[in-house]
């Protein structure tokens, strides 16, 4: 395993409409969003109080028909060599190794089951800044919705090193492990519903309260399909969709 758990560093959404998009995320997360100014790309910023949290693109060309989806980043010191890695614990390259001019190198992997995620290496050295937790606008939960649990712990583990944290029974739902890369829990994995159409990473936003960011996103042309629900640590979550059908969720401390 590595020596050092990897961290997720940056997130960014795909999406044919960006200012649909744009507009939908600065209403109902707070995002201020503008364009990165890097030669050749169309690609936005996200900042949350200033701090970059993630990034929008549209489809990059060859993608045709692939649906609006949001993607975490997680770090490699080496990315060519942790795709090969990859590929050998079972999962699959969808996209080989590039470069991004003045950016950095990333590689798109399905584990196992299908579910992607991009092996990213910043040109930057500079440490991101850390805020508290459950900052609004930041990212608050990383979670899998795998084919098979268990089968997405061993690839998982055995490629980022990360470390089982508290496991929660869900009965029918299956096991709901959580995990860390290095310290406390950063999110979970768990064997995906029936209902589920495909594995898949979702990503949980904080906002201050859920309700009100329920209305935000209904109002701004989003829909919830799973409604405020409670879970530990006293918070709460909803589950949305964007116009374009991109996948999040939302976190907040009271309902």
């Amino acid at each position: 395993m590595p020596s050092k758990p990897a961290k997720f560093v940056w997130y960014d959404l795909m999406t044919p409409e960006m200012k649909t998009s744009a507009d939908f995320y600065a209403r109902v997360v707070g995002w201020t969003i503008a364009d990165s100014g890097m030669p050749g790309m169309n690609y936005s910023i996200l900042k949350a109080g200033g701090i970059d949290v993630g990034g929008m693109m549209p489809p990059p060309p060859g993608t045709d028909g692939m649906p609006p989806m949001w993607n975490g980043h997680i770090f490699a010191s080496d990315v060519d060599a942790s795709a090969k890695k990859a590929v050998r614990l079972g999962g699959k390259i969808k996209q080989e190794a590039t470069d991004i001019p003045g950016v950095g190198r990333f590689a798109v992997i399905a584990d196992p089951s299908g579910a992607t995620f991009i092996l990213f290496k910043p040109n930057s050295s500079e440490p991101r800044a850390v805020v508290p937790d459950g900052t609004p606008g930041h990212i608050g939960w990383r979670e899998l919705h795998a084919g098979d649990g268990k089968a997405a712990w061993e690839f998982y583990s055995g490629m980022f090193g990360w470390t089982k944290d508290r496991a929660m029974d869900m009965g029918p739902m299956g096991v709901y492990q959580l995990f860390a890369a290095g310290g406390p829990a950063i999110g979970a994995m768990m064997t995906k519903t029936p209902d589920t159409p495909v594995p898949h990473w979702r990503y949980y936003f904080n906002v201050d309260a859920i309700d009100a960011a329920a209305a935000r996103v209904t109002k701004a042309g989003g829909k919830i399909v799973q409604q405020p629900m409670e879970v530990p640590n006293n918070q709460w979550i909803i589950v949305c969709t964007d116009p374009q059908g991109a996948e999040f969720a939302l976190l907040a401390p009271k309902r």
